[in-house]
This record gives structure tokens, C-alpha cells and sequence, in this order.
């Protein structure tokens, strides 16, 4: 195994492969400039997993059995093998650079309403959990009204209402996928607000999971950091 060779997956899109690789291939070779001793690869499920021997850092918005097991699985079947990084979404500088994207849209986050779009998911509580928490960590500095609402769960984007002109809305994804160019767009034509680009899209991403590669944390072992997170 060589522990300066790191993997970036994602799940990329089944329906159109091509364009998600090609996004995250570019996020791999901005990542690789700030790691010039590292190999630092990409690669999606929707397009298939090389037999890869090393870091594998997950661009997942959530932990959960998917990142602990799946993905070791999937990686084994083709002949590879690596220690799985905790997923990007998990990061707490990730949360970190959230609060400055949002201070920076609305000026100052005290009274700010702010509405958390994430994918969720009806299967497993690990995805709602950090989108919640990090509802959780903006009512703590001071907003108004946090929330986080979903496309895969209640409670549901299509039924958010009551947010003034002022409000901003982020997309917490990954990646600018079907969800994040149409889905959440169509969900909230009655949101009053301003809806952000995702979050996985910002300048100053490389650099932090740069940053987690070489910090080198393990996914949870048993289970996801954020687990048991409610809704505020």
C-alpha cells in the first residue's frame, strides 16, 4: 500500500457519468497541486473503481455503512485495497467554511435565516444527521432561523415555507449534480430566499481536503460522529 497515493471517490451520476468524472477529476488535480508528493486520483462508482492501493478519501456528505463498509467492499472486488478517510460532508473545517460562506452571503449570521438543503435519505438517519447538526451549529452562533430540509426525506424541501427575502439557502453537496441544477431550483420555487452554490463548489475546498488527507482521519469505525443529531 502507499500511503502517498490517495483516492477520491464519489458516486457520480448513473444517467450522465462523463460530466461528474470530469468535475471531479479536475478537484483531484487542484488537490494533487497542494500535495505535490502525493498520487492523488479520482474516480465515481457510476464509472467504476480502479485497483487502487492507498487512501481513499470519500467525497460523501455523510458517514454511515456506506463509507465504513461499502466502500471497502467495492474497492476489494476489483483487486484494491486502503484505509477509508473520514467523507468530506464530516469535516469539521468543512462546517467551519460553511458558517464563512453563509456570514459572507448575509453579513452577519445574528437573526439570519438559513435553510440547509441536503440529499437525506429514507434508508439511514447518517445523512440528516449532519445537515441537522450543522443547522444546530448556526442557531448557536445566533441565527434567527436554521433549518435543514431535504430531497430524500422529511421534512421535504417542496414543503418549506415561511422564509422572508432574506434568507439564504445552501446546498450542502458535494458535487454540481442533477440535485443541486434542478431538484432543489424545482423544489423551492416558494422560497423567498437566496439559494447559494453548493458548498463542495467553493475556491476553498482543495485546500481543505488537502488538508484532510494528510491529517489522515479514519472514517468512524462503528459509527457515523454525528450520529443521533434531531432536528433543532
Amino acid at each position: 500500500m502507499n500511503p502517498k497515493s490517495v483516492l477520491i471517490v464519489a458516486h457520480g451520476q448513473p444517467s450522465d457519468p462523463e460530466p461528474a468524472l470530469a468535475e471531479l477529476q479536475n478537484l483531484a488535480i487542484q488537490v494533487g497541486a497542494r500535495l505535490p508528493e502525493w498520487q492523488v486520483i479520482a474516480a465515481t462508482l457510476a464509472t467504476g473503481l480502479p485497483a487502487h492501493h492507498g487512501l481513499v478519501f470519500p467525497m460523501f456528505m455523510s458517514g454511515g455503512w456506506f463509507t465504513r463498509t461499502a466502500l471497502a467492499q467495492k474497492l476489494a472486488a476489483v483487486g484494491g485495497a486502503g484505509r477509508i478517510l473520514e467523507p468530506f460532508g464530516c469535516d469539521p473545517a468543512l462546517h467551519d467554511l460553511a458558517v464563512q460562506i453563509v456570514e459572507q452571503a448575509v453579513g452577519d449570521i445574528q437573526g439570519a435565516e438559513i435553510l440547509i438543503a441536503a440529499h437525506g435519505s429514507f434508508k439511514s438517519t447518517a445523512p440528516s444527521d449532519v445537515a441537522f447538526h450543522l443547522a444546530r451549529r448556526f442557531l448557536g452562533l445566533g441565527a434567527g432561523r436554521a433549518e435543514a430540509a431535504f430531497i430524500d426525506q422529511d421534512p421535504q424541501l417542496i414543503h418549506v415555507t415561511g422564509f422572508g427575502p432574506q434568507a439564504v439557502c445552501l446546498p450542502f453537496f458535494a458535487a454540481r449534480g442533477s440535485h443541486v441544477a434542478q431538484d432543489i431550483p424545482q423544489a423551492l420555487t416558494g422560497f423567498a430566499g437566496r439559494i447559494l452554490p453548493h458548498l463542495g463548489g467553493d475556491a476553498r475546498v482543495p485546500a481543505l481536503i488537502a488538508n484532510a488527507i494528510v491529517a489522515g482521519v479514519s472514517v468512524c469505525a462503528d459509527r457515523c460522529r454525528y450520529s443521533g443529531s434531531s432536528q433543532p
